[in-house]
């Protein structure tokens, strides 16, 4: 921390994304203005706040953008993340009504654009974000190996429509379908995670697991991240929009768009509507939802 003996302060609010009622969804942590923290007293802060992420909102280089979001999670800081960014969007705009509906953020993985949601009486309550990267598949990880992490049997893990695979739009998942019965059994078993970290995790050294089932028109979710703090998150967002990007390069057509339900297990249930459309460079998604304030306060350092 700083050795100066000025106590310096900083004010934050905490969000819930992902839900219309308040202590549902992915409740997020965002410092802002952050100028002045160094890296370490980020993490610190993150690792207090004990939530999946904390953001940190800087000055942009380029003042076309609107800021500078920096997005650690308990361990290490991210280059991208979902519920993050549609929290902080959420938070600017409700301290400052005059900011424009489409907002860019400027993050390790790219310019992340956020677009606000509004009421039919034109409030505020969510946003919309487009995924940093198109869909990069980065491998293959043996349905032996997920069986493996999330204490289910091989057999419950779906390999019809594709093999278990890593994939990413700004930050790098390991994407698995199982049996709609065999999610809500899923428990993470670290052992196992670190073995599949060590013959998997590529140069990142990530390994967040992404489960999903489809259960009709909705898709139903689980995430672990055991080795980065996160035991299970309430809802991923960027883990959706690679998923969504996924089918559709596996099911083909020009574009999807589909609900996920994820956090039901842990008593946080969230609902993430996501969009996948063909680009250019790519399979592009977006993940958007609404938001719900919770608390503010201030640290002193």
């Amino acid at each position: 921390m700083n050795d100066s003996n000025a106590v310096r302060c900083f004010s934050y609010v905490t969000i819930d994304v992902f839900t219309t009622t308040r202590f549902g969804g992915n409740p997020v942590a965002v410092f802002f203005p952050a100028v002045g923290l160094s890296d370490d007293e980020m993490q610190a802060l993150a690792a207090e706040m004990n939530y999946s992420e904390t953001t940190f909102v800087l000055p942009p280089s380029d003042p076309a953008n609107q800021a500078r979001v920096r997005i650690f999670n308990r361990t290490a800081e991210m280059p991208f993340a979902g519920h993050p960014n549609v929290g902080t969007a959420f938070a600017l705009a409700a301290a400052n009504p005059d900011l424009p509906n489409t907002l860019r953020f400027e993050e390790e993985a790219g310019l992340v654009s956020v677009r606000l949601l509004r009421s039919s009486s034109n409030e505020i309550v969510g946003a919309e974000i487009d995924a940093p990267q198109p869909l990069q598949r980065l491998g293959i990880v043996p349905a032996e190996a997920v069986a493996a992490c999330a204490g289910l049997a091989e057999d419950d893990v779906v390999v019809t429509a594709h093999q278990p695979t890593r994939a990413s739009v700004g930050i790098d998942f390991v994407l698995a379908q199982v049996q709609p019965e065999a999610l809500g059994r899923a428990v993470p078993d670290l052992a196992a995670f670190r073995s599949a970290a060590r013959d998997h995790a590529g140069a990142s050294g990530r390994l967040s697991l992404f489960l999903y089932a489809r259960d009709q028109e909705q898709v139903r979710a689980r995430m672990f991240a055991p080795l980065a703090g996160t035991w299970e998150d309430a809802a991923t967002g960027s883990a959706n929009a690679a998923l969504a990007a996924l089918l559709l390069d596996v099911d083909g057509g020009d574009s999807l768009s589909f609900e996920t339900m994820q956090g039901v297990e842990m008593g946080r249930p969230s609902l993430l509507r996501l969009r996948a459309q063909k680009a250019a460079d790519g399979i592009r998604a977006s993940i958007g939802g609404e938001c719900v304030p919770v608390f503010r306060g201030t640290v002193e350092l």
